[in-house]
């Protein structure tokens, strides 16, 4: 039976996950830090930790979803195939 960690570090689960974090969290960062970026206004005030964070949201959120879907999926294909 697949783990939900086998599934959480899939190479295609990780993929898409990273897909997913890049385009949520920057958009994620410009609604939050736009002004800040693109007029270089008190970059030093830009916290970099909750930047990071903006972006490290949507890919566990992602990877979450997709290990609990490969979970259920695999262990719906493997009762099928016991009671065949």
């Amino acid at each position: 039976m697949k783990t939900f960690f086998q599934a959480a570090f899939e190479r295609g689960t990780v993929i898409m996950a990273t897909k997913v974090a890049l385009f949520v969290g920057t958009i994620l960062a410009l609604i939050n830090y736009g002004d800040r970026i693109f007029l270089l206004y008190d970059m030093r005030a830009l916290d970099w930790i909750k930047l990071g964070i903006t972006y490290s949201v949507p890919y566990c959120v992602s990877t979450y979803g997709a290990a609990m879907y490969a979970k259920r999926h695999f262990k719906k294909k493997e009762s099928e195939t016991i009671q065949r």
